[in-house]
């Protein structure tokens, strides 16, 4: 006996709603009958997903990561402490490398998308990329190193015993900071009085009279102990943009001696060398316009010493105050610069810190 059209649809749609085959027909009735099922599992079946499954999974596994990861560091803190320092530290500054590197990539595509030029950015978006640059190239070399097999144990070994030349700054604990930070001002204080000495050297090359004496007595000044202002420097300004103080006329060993000041390598050629300290120059000025802009009361204290510091200008005695008005000094020097006037900017990042902390009042 053939089945109804009426009774054909209706176990069609039964089967498409619930995903059943129909158990049984009677032949009298000629209709499907379904086999007896609970409304709770005909809810699973309707609410089901692979998807949601492997979420779900995916959620446990990663639970499950996270509560054997805590109870490791646990247990190291316990057992091992020192070790446990050393692996916390790490592990912050892989988290912070990570979200630096997020960070950046948000920049850059803004950058793409709105067309926004680098001298264009908010000085934090700028100071980020300038500092995660430094910190790649700094990476480098251990990155090179740690790719032949078993290479990462010697990799350990280095960044255990020299932490300063090989680690970045992300994996100092805050007490490396600042000790690597007073090792580094230490080792560009060195070249400070060769630089004024570099100077002076330079006064018998200059023709105008009334320039040879502001020069000669700014570097005098400096080596007496006393603080120069701002009208100091610019009285002596067109001697950095020509001969015999610009960037393109400096004698090599100035150069080599401005270097330190960067942290920037003197072993490279000369004229590679002059490229090098127009370009970083450059950048801050770049950093100096971006901080007017912003506004200097919206650094906050960390700020304000990291850019004191970056610019030749060792914070460490230094109160957030004191950092706050030589900062403001500085801004008033660099932001009538031009950009042929690089060689003043690298020379006052000594001739306007070397006895400020020695007389932060005046």
């Amino acid at each position: 006996m053939a089945l109804s059209c009426r009774g054909v649809c209706r176990g069609a749609s039964l089967i498409l709603l619930y995903g059943k085959q129909p158990v049984g027909v009677k032949a009298s009735l000629c209709k499907p009958r379904l086999a007896s099922i609970k409304p709770s599992s005909l809810w699973f079946v309707r609410h089901y997903s692979p998807s949601q499954a492997r979420h779900g999974i995916g959620r446990s596994i990663v639970s499950r990561l996270k509560w054997v990861n805590e109870k490791y560091e646990r247990f190291l803190q316990r057992r091992f402490p020192r070790f446990y320092a050393l692996y916390n530290t790490f592990m912050t500054g892989f988290r912070l490398l990570f979200q630096d590197a997020k960070e950046v990539r948000k920049i850059v595509s803004r950058m793409l998308t709105d067309s926004i030029e680098h001298q264009n950015l908010p000085y934090r978006d700028m100071e980020k990329l300038r500092q995660v640059r430094r910190d790649l190239i700094k990476a480098i070399p251990l990155v090179i190193i740690s790719v032949p097999p078993f290479a990462n144990y010697l990799v350990f070994i280095l960044m255990y015993l020299y932490p300063r030349q090989v680690l970045i700054r992300h994996f100092w604990t805050p007490q490396q900071l600042v000790e690597f930070q007073g090792v580094y001002h230490t080792q560009r204080a060195r070249h400070h009085w060769p630089i004024v000495k570099g100077l002076e050297s330079t006064v018998t090359s200059v023709q105008d009279s009334q320039l040879k004496s502001r020069l000669m007595e700014l570097c005098s000044k400096v080596r007496r102990g006393v603080h120069p202002v701002v009208s100091d420097v610019h009285a002596v300004r067109t001697l950095f943009s020509g001969p015999p103080l610009g960037i393109k006329r400096m004698y090599a060993d100035q150069m080599r001696h401005l270097c330190p000041l960067l942290f920037l390598t003197p072993r490279l050629p000369a004229f590679w060398i002059g490229r090098r300290l127009n370009s970083h120059a450059l950048e801050l000025m770049q950093l100096d316009r971006s901080i007017v802009r912003l506004g200097l009361h919206q650094l906050n204290d960390t700020e304000l010493r990291e850019a004191c510091y970056v610019r030749g200008l060792n914070p460490e005695r230094l109160s957030p105050g004191q950092c706050r008005e030589w900062l403001t000094q500085w801004l008033q020097f660099s932001t009538h610069l031009k950009e042929s006037e690089t060689s003043l900017y690298l020379h006052c990042m000594v001739l306007l810190t070397v006895n400020y902390s020695k007389h932060p009042r005046h």
